[in-house]
């Protein structure tokens, strides 16, 4: 059977998939589609069409097997109120020092152009009920090494393609990372009075379009799932991850609650009190399911003609082979308790019931 007969399964398990829910007219984008001769309506047979799925299937397998870097977009808050707003403006302009763009193009370097443009973007809310969002702060992210210019130019022209001319919206390109990343600041309230708060499929949107404006500037991106990576670890608040880094510099030795409550729940389950959530045994099957899908496809390109395919075949094959296992939070959590029961037991001594790792600091007390 050649390649490409059964691709739908495989493309299924290297995208996600999502619950429809329709927030508009749903025959918007189909009438968009009519005018502009674009999507169904496009000039292109069939055999085209599937020609060009076959080969998307094939170069986003080939990419994910390379370990081809990652695109990051992320949600970084909701800013409620014009003081809020501008205290986010001047974060992200770095006191003055870095110049923000406006979606025409127009750059912005002093505190009271940014005040007018919070207030700007508060006004029309003052009055709805209670605090209302502002604006919506996102953070476009690449690997250290990706020339920054290109990154804001991708960042760009997926705001013109995905946001477009409904919202304003503000970019500061930051360098002072390893990671070259821009701040993209989008105006909540549109000119339709639609409400701009993308969800989960909505940011997974955002990022299939960055990874194509990269890959369009010649830089090597991708935008697909953990889970078909073989990774199983999800990704952590903004906040959460300022306090890890923060414990790590030295700065704080209290402990976050996320993780004195992991540590706990995996100490539970290490002493046979408790099981590992129900989340982890998914996320294992979906991942033995997507290599199953990887071995089908592997084991077709080997049959080709074509050495490249063969060429993917062999790389497709090692790569499932140095994945055997996905590893989850719960599970590194579970090797870490499960070394200090080993070594409690080893000393004779009984091991801890809440599972708090040694040397943990109590919480400060309060004063009253």
């Amino acid at each position: 059977m050649p390649f490409g007969d059964r691709e739908d399964e495989l493309w299924e398990a290297m995208k996600p998939s999502f619950k429809p829910r329709i927030v508009h007219d749903p025959n918007l984008r189909y009438a968009r589609h009519l005018v502009n001769g674009t999507g169904p309506f496009a000039a292109h047979s069939p055999a085209s069409a599937m020609s060009r799925f076959r080969y998307d299937a094939r170069a986003t397998l080939a990419r994910i097997v390379k370990r081809t870097p990652e695109v990051l977009v992320k949600v970084t808050g909701r800013k409620k109120g014009a003081a809020h707003l501008a205290a986010h403006l001047d974060y992200i302009g770095r006191h003055g020092e870095i110049p923000l763009e406006t979606r025409d193009g127009e750059q912005i370097s002093t505190k009271q152009e940014a005040q007018r443009i919070a207030d700007e973007w508060s006004d029309p809310l003052y009055w709805r009920q209670g605090t209302t969002v502002s604006a919506v702060a996102m953070v476009f992210s690449m690997p250290a090494g990706t020339d920054p210019e290109t990154v804001k130019q991708a960042v760009r022209e997926v705001a013109e393609r995905m946001i477009g001319d409904n919202h304003d919206y503000l970019m500061a390109l930051h360098t002072d990372t390893p990671r070259p990343h821009v701040h993209l600041t989008v105006q909540a309230e549109g000119v339709d009075r639609k409400r701009f708060d993308p969800r989960r499929e909505d940011l997974f949107r955002f990022r299939e379009a960055f990874a194509e404006a990269l890959r369009s500037r010649g830089v090597e991106a991708e935008a697909t799932p953990r889970y078909t990576r073989g990774q199983g670890r999800a990704g952590t608040s903004m906040a959460l991850t300022q306090l890890r880094a923060r414990i790590r510099s030295g700065v704080s030795r209290q402990p976050t609650e996320a993780d004195l409550r992991q540590a706990r729940e995996a100490m539970q389950i290490a002493l046979g009190k408790a099981q590992q959530p129900a989340f982890v045994s998914r996320t294992r099957e979906r991942w033995q399911d997507t290599k199953r899908r990887y071995e089908a496809a592997a084991e077709q390109l080997s049959r080709s003609s074509n050495q490249d395919d063969r060429r993917l075949a062999r790389d497709v094959r090692q790569f499932i082979q140095e994945r055997a296992n996905i590893d989850t939070i719960p599970d590194r959590m579970l090797r870490e308790a499960q070394m200090r029961v080993r070594e409690a037991r080893d000393r004779g001594v009984q091991p801890p019931e809440q599972g708090v790792p040694r040397g943990t600091p109590p919480p400060p007390t309060r004063r009253r």
